[in-house]
């Protein structure tokens, strides 16, 4: 899953180079290729995964951001 979504932003990375700027019709065949590709059912498990990926990242940056000092005694706590 984790390598469709990766796709998906290659392909926006493209078009935004390729184009110069993503504007909303760029976004509309975006999303048309993708309900194309994958189906109505699917996008919502796609969405899902995308939106824990922010959050996992989201999480990752603030834990940076707080300094954490000692990341052998954190890794240590959460194999206990």
């Amino acid at each position: 899953m984790r390598f469709i979504i990766h796709q998906i932003v290659v392909l926006v990375m493209y078009l935004n180079v390729l184009l110069g700027m993503v504007g909303p019709w760029q976004i509309v065949i975006i999303v048309a290729l993708a309900l194309l590709f994958f189906g109505g059912k699917k996008i919502p498990e796609l969405m899902k995964g995308l939106g824990q990926g922010v959050k996992e990242f989201k999480k990752a940056t603030q834990d940076e951001a707080s300094g954490t000092a000692n990341p052998q005694k954190e890794l240590e706590s959460k194999s206990e």
